[in-house]
């Protein structure tokens, strides 16, 4: 590990500790009782009541001598007393004072000060006499508010010195990049926050407006000039996004410009996404590689996946994987009346009946250990369960260990695939929702051709019984590419890799991918499964390819490293079965819009249910020799675009 790594993880770790130390010396500082802050304001008035007095007496005036001055003075501090009461100003901590609590002591003073006022001429009425001279009650109202107000602006601003001077080393120098209602409100929450985390200097504005013009005492910069010339003059360290009309596009640029020169960039959710307000610093949060997608979020029809699922008993296959297990949090969201939890790894399905035995699920949860490839075991759990609709999300998917093990790469992904799928139809599910891959496009390896093959079955077998006008399972497919946070993929792979001081290990300098989210790739399953009538293979509109060498350095850089100097990229060739780029359609196929922008359906040749169905028993049937030459012959019988890359299977092309 590299010295400049080793002394940035140390700064980390004194910037925790010093943060953490803080906390605990101020948590120490106790709020006071609320009789305390009343009593304070009580002596705060018997203060206003001698000082107006000394005013009073030493000018030309008299006071009037119906009552005695301690009677006279007791009944100001009671009325005080009294409005303290009806609003409540001593129930607010000092030290976090605000504009309300001003109003709060306006009303109060002002209240008693009118009352005092009516009880004066009530007296001169009643009586012939009047108790106070008016201009002494507007002196005294005066002066307890000021001295009211004031002493809650000492308390909050002796505190704030304080807890600045204590964090002062700490605090990170940093301009808010926006101007609007969102970026204040967040500049209000951060320099609120104790303990502070970020000092701010001011706001950029890219509009050209308010030049000039100052928002919470800070100055607002025109952006004239580039950004990282405007943090580099104002000596600061990061930028904290937090204008929300920034499209991914702007963002990406302003992302690239800063951590070319290694500023740091934070982002944070939208004001009307905080949970506590109190703690917003915790939501300010580094760039993450998945906010720099080159497309907007997609974002997908809740309404007719709530119709789909509500009420229903769901089936998840391979619920404990990464994509399994959001698509069971997504479809907990939605009522379900049952949920089965499906999958051979018992310690991660265990964890994720934990986790949501923790929350609030009305659903049944049913955790289930069993294999896809026992197809006794398979119609048991239908049989007993009577599914409505299964997503279908288990399956093996790293390339090179599918390479050597092409008779795991079938028994799963074909024949685990098949037999959920003849048991769907045969138990009269409502819809079955497979989980495919781009891989599965003119496929070039072994994973990506069974994939092909599981496609071809279930959409072979729907319009099989469609077209002998018999009602049947609707079978739908999505495919998609690469999913940013999922096992085995690249991101998780390069953060652990950066962790421990590099090198990052690329295949290929010019390898690209598509990328989605894990929530977009769930949502897309959920979608699908609403808008499909059966036989369909939906794919993803997922912008521009992102090229992993550049995904890379911009993780790096993320992490506040520089490429190739404290992080090495080394070049170690493409793994078995790996091609350059994925696509989404092959050459014979064609995309048909659907009523969502982002969601279109690949126009696919639908193959001969009989004629597949032999095939397939006959691979199945080969695959129980685990002889990988005649098992990867047979699946390039099947799937005739499969043409292998940079594997030992090459040879069986020529």
């Amino acid at each position: 590990m590299n010295s400049k790594l080793i002394e940035n993880i140390k700064r980390v770790l004194n910037q925790n500790l010093s943060r953490t130390i803080l906390e605990k010396s101020l948590s120490k500082i106790n709020y006071l009782p609320r009789w305390i802050i009343f009593c304070i304001d009580v002596v705060i008035v018997i203060c206003s009541n001698i000082i107006t007095y000394l005013l009073i007496s030493n000018l030309t005036m008299s006071f009037y001598d119906t009552l005695d001055v301690p009677v006279r003075y007791g009944i100001v501090v009671l009325a005080n007393m009294i409005f303290f009461l009806v609003y409540r100003t001593y129930s607010g901590i000092i030290r976090h004072s605000t504009f309300i609590d001003g109003i709060k002591l306006l009303f109060s003073t002002t209240s008693a000060f009118v009352s005092l006022v009516v009880f004066n001429y009530s007296a001169y009425f009643l009586i012939g006499k009047k108790i106070y001279l008016v201009p002494g009650l507007v002196v005294n109202y005066l002066i307890s508010f000021s001295l009211l107000f004031l002493f809650r602006i000492f308390v909050k601003k002796m505190f704030e010195f304080y807890t600045a001077e204590k964090s002062k080393g700490g605090l990170i120098r940093a301009v808010i990049y926006g101007s609007d209602a969102n970026a204040i409100s967040v500049a209000n929450a951060l320099q609120a926050e104790i303990p502070t985390r970020f000092k701010l200097v001011g706001f950029l504005n890219r509009s050209g407006q308010n030049s000039a013009k100052t928002i919470l005492d800070l100055p607002i910069l025109n952006q004239k000039k580039k950004i990282p010339v405007l943090l580099r003059a104002m000596n600061v360290e990061a930028l904290i996004l937090a204008d929300r009309s920034l499209t991914i596009a702007d963002k990406m640029a302003i992302v690239d410009e800063c951590l070319e020169y290694n500023f740091k960039v934070f982002t944070l959710p939208a004001v009307t996404d905080w949970e506590d307000p109190n703690e917003i610093s915790k939501k300010v949060k580094n760039i993450q590689i998945q906010d720099l997608l080159e497309r907007n979020p997609i974002v997908l029809d809740n309404k007719s996946i709530s119709t789909q699922i509500k009420s229903k008993t769901i089936l998840i296959t391979g619920a404990a994987g990464s994509i399994g297990s959001e698509i069971v949090w997504q479809v907990k969201s939605f009522n379900p009346e049952k949920i089965i939890l499906l999958d051979q790894a018992e310690t991660p399905l265990h964890h994720l009946s934990l986790e949501l035995s923790k929350t609030d699920i009305t659903a049944k949860i049913c955790s289930i250990i069993a294999d896809i490839r026992n197809y006794g075991v398979m119609e048991e759990i239908f049989k007993q369960h009577q599914p409505h609709i299964v997503y279908h999300a288990a399956a093996y998917k790293h390339v090179p260990l599918m390479e050597e093990n092409p008779a795991q790469a079938v028994f799963t992904n074909v024949l685990g695939t098949k037999n959920l799928a003849d048991l769907a139809k045969k138990y009269n599910v409502d819809k079955f929702v497979m989980v495919s891959t781009d891989k599965a496009v003119n496929p070039s390896n072994v994973m990506g051709a069974s994939k092909r093959i599981a496609e071809k079955y279930v959409q072979s077998l729907f319009y099989n019984f469609q077209n002998n006008d018999r009602k049947t399972t609707k079978f739908i497919t999505t495919r998609f590419g690469n999913v940013l946070g999922s096992n085995g993929s690249v991101v998780p792979l390069f953060t652990q890799q950066i962790a421990s001081g590099g090198p990052i290990t690329i295949t290929h300098p010019e390898i690209i991918r598509y990328f989605m989210t894990i929530p977009e790739a769930c949502q897309l399953v959920l979608e699908a499964g609403a808008m499909g009538n059966g036989g369909e293979i939906y794919i993803f509109d997922m912008g521009k390819p992102v090229k992993i060498i550049d995904l890379a350095k911009k993780m790096i850089r993320l992490a506040g490293l520089i490429p190739d100097k404290d992080i090495s990229i080394k070049i170690v060739g493409l793994r078995p079965g790996e091609k350059l780029y994925e696509e989404l359609l092959n050459d014979s196929s064609k995309a048909l819009p659907t009523y969502h922008e982002k969601i279109m359906i690949a126009e696919v040749i639908s193959d001969h249910f009989v004629e597949l169905e032999i095939e397939i028993n006959e691979l199945i049937s080969i695959a129980k020799s685990f002889q990988n030459q005649k098992i990867v012959t047979k699946m390039k019988e099947i799937v005739p675009e499969f043409i292998s890359m940079n594997s030992t299977f090459e040879i069986l092309d020529k």
